[in-house]
């Protein structure tokens, strides 16, 4: 099954993603995102200027507004 990468603070989303099966890793830095197959973060970290880099060609779902449901759907879309 994929590995997920999640933010910390994103705990329903974390056991949500565990129930349907998914291995989940918190993400805390950039390391934390190697060999996964997506992240899921929580938008806060926005650059003011709007722009956005990511460490990864990996999927990075922003959960901003979404249910652990919605990201989990997101999720299977991504992958």
């Amino acid at each position: 099954m994929a590995r997920i990468a999640v933010e910390e603070s994103l705990t329903a989303v974390s056991e949500a993603l565990k129930d349907r099966g998914y291995e989940v890793v918190t993400l805390r830095s950039e390391s934390d995102i190697n060999g996964c197959d997506c992240c899921v973060v929580t938008g806060q970290d926005r650059d003011v200027m709007g722009i956005q880099t990511t460490a990864t060609k990996s999927p990075v779902i922003d959960a901003t507004g979404m249910s652990a449901d919605d990201v989990c759907e997101a999720v299977e879309q991504n992958l």
